[in-house]
């Protein structure tokens, strides 16, 4: 049952012309990283979706450069917006939108108190991920100091997320007309790189998690 399903889901998805795929995939980055945009589209679910279609290396390295370049148009837009607009946004949000307000001076903290590494782990980060570039912006950091720390980071992010897609679509097609119930061994391949993701974002926000403290935070901490 799961491989029929599985199967036709494949086959759906390989139905999509590969440019096209490719190209929605850059689309969902960019949306996914832009301001407020991207905590409501799911760019991760898409290019693993987009991923496991890829028969050719030669797709897969395209997927990858559409991924990270659909990633830095979307950062480099919010970056844009927040070196334009950052004040006004600050003042607004501090007005309408209190929870709002407390989020950016946190992010604007951790910031100040990492620097460059802020920038990098922030892509792996939810939410932050699609706020730094925005208070970057708003910040005195130069573009090209930004684009330093992101352009790895945004490359780890997709080489990582196109190559579980593709091993996992590509393990199946290989053994389902071998191995009966080769479904579940795509399932199994994403179930633990989706738990992988997550621990690495669990480790990785709890050693940040310093450095978000505000200062009253601090000397509690340092009290107890």
């Amino acid at each position: 049952m799961i491989d029929e399903v599985i199967g036709d889901f494949l086959e759906a998805v390989g139905a999509i012309d590969p440019l096209l795929r490719t190209l929605l995939a850059g689309i969902a980055m960019l949306l996914e990283t832009s301001v407020l945009l991207g905590l409501v589209v799911p760019g991760d679910t898409i290019v693993i979706v987009a991923a496991l279609a890829v028969e050719q290396w030669p797709w897969w390295l395209a997927l990858i450069a559409a991924i990270v370049l659909g990633a830095l148009a979307g950062e480099s837009i919010g970056f844009a917006i927040g070196h334009w607009l950052g004040p006004r946004i600050d003042r607004w949000l501090a007005r309408r939108w209190p929870r709002a307000s407390a989020r950016w001076r946190r992010t604007e903290r951790y910031l100040a108190r990492r620097g460059g590494p802020a920038i990098f782990l922030s892509r792996f980060l939810p939410v932050a991920h699609s706020l730094v570039p925005l208070i970057v912006g708003a910040s005195a950091m130069p573009y090209r100091r930004f684009l330093a720390w992101t352009i790895p980071a945004c490359l780890v992010w997709a080489g990582a997320y196109a190559s579980a897609g593709w091993l996992a679509g590509g393990t199946y097609r290989e053994l389902a007309d071998r191995l009966h119930g080769a479904g579940y061994l795509l399932v199994a391949v994403l179930a633990a790189f989706i738990l992988l993701v997550w621990l690495a974002k669990r480790i990785i926000a709890r050693i940040e998690a310093r450095h978000l403290r505000d200062e009253e935070q601090e000397q509690e901490q340092e009290g107890a």
